[in-house]
């Protein structure tokens, strides 16, 4: 029978917070060199992240997804929805992933960190329609299946991290990461559609020097622009830089997205393809603001016309 000294255990906690409160912890400046293995349990002491980058994967409607089924059904859904994701987490070397529930988050700092995000957080994307193509071939009159699908989001800050738990019991530790980036990701998943990506203004930044990133493939009428759209981040705070951000709405193609990702993750940035799109783009703005300037003085010249102008 478990047993506890409440009014104890209560006082005991109370003095460690007014402990802590007295004297702030050490914090040790890790840049990227962090080794988790590596973190304190017992130390007061913290480690920092120069830069770190979140990925959030969330799954839409997840808690209704096991709705009348199987206890076997239920399983093969969460093992192969939570389990892809966890394993394009290891496969673009996070450094660090958790399983929350049907979803996952994963870090990523050091050399690369954006490239592989982004790259695993599109595969995450790709993943999901055929994720949803599979529930829905297996189960095609189940009426009970929800519209689910996976959301995501990515965010970066600058992250402290220590483990925190039990002492002498490893089973119940965690690394814990007070920061911006995981709960900025986490509401930019929570703020898209399913088989959307939403990334924050931070992130944006670095998205849009990558022209591999920002223009769609040659297919089609590739290469354009148009994969991404501005979005407010509407869960973050009124006037933080991060919540003006975009979202992508396409996923790698089957002919060029394997192409599209190693160059990505090489480092590759430009495109030769891109000039002639970049140019396009230029003469529509130009035609579009000529178009708006003679609309403006035919509007100007009827109002003067018929005694409204100024």
């Amino acid at each position: 029978m478990t047993e506890v000294d409440l009014a104890d255990l209560i006082k005991e906690l109370d003095q460690t917070a007014k402990d802590e409160f007295a004297s702030g912890p050490e914090v040790v400046d890790k840049g990227h060199n962090l080794d988790i293995d590596d973190l304190p349990i017992q130390a007061r002491r913290w480690h920092r992240v120069t830069d770190a980058v979140a990925v959030v994967a969330d799954l839409k409607n997840s808690t209704r997804l096991g709705t009348g089924k199987h206890a076997k059904s239920t399983a093969s859904i969460y093992q192969a929805s939570t389990g892809g994701v966890v394993r394009i987490f290891d496969e673009f070397d996070a450094d660090f992933l958790s399983i929350q529930g049907d979803g996952a988050f994963a870090l990523f700092w050091g050399d690369k960190r954006y490239e592989r995000a982004l790259c695993a957080g599109i595969t995450i994307k790709t993943f999901s329609l055929k994720l949803v193509k599979r529930l829905e071939d297996r189960w095609p009159n189940d009426e009970e299946i929800p519209k689910t699908g996976y959301k995501v989001g990515i965010a970066a800050s600058r992250l402290l991290v220590k483990r925190v738990g039990t002492p002498r019991n490893p089973n119940q530790q965690e690394p814990i990461w007070p920061g911006k980036a995981v709960n900025y990701a986490a509401k930019a998943a929570q703020g898209v559609d399913r088989h959307f990506m939403a990334v924050t203004g931070t992130v944006w930044d670095e998205v849009s020097k990558n022209e591999f990133l920002t223009y769609s493939c040659p297919c089609g009428d590739g290469p354009s622009p148009t994969i991404w759209e501005d979005h407010t981040i509407d869960r973050l705070p009124d006037g933080d830089p991060d919540a003006e951000g975009r979202k992508l709405s396409s996923q790698w193609c089957e002919t060029h997205g394997e192409e599209f990702c190693a160059a990505i993750l090489r480092g590759n940035k430009k495109r030769v393809e891109v000039n002639s799109a970049k140019m396009k783009e230029v003469a529509n703005n130009l035609r579009s603001a000529i178009s708006l300037t003679a609309e403006q003085k035919r509007t100007a010249l009827r109002a003067r016309r018929s005694g409204m102008g100024f």
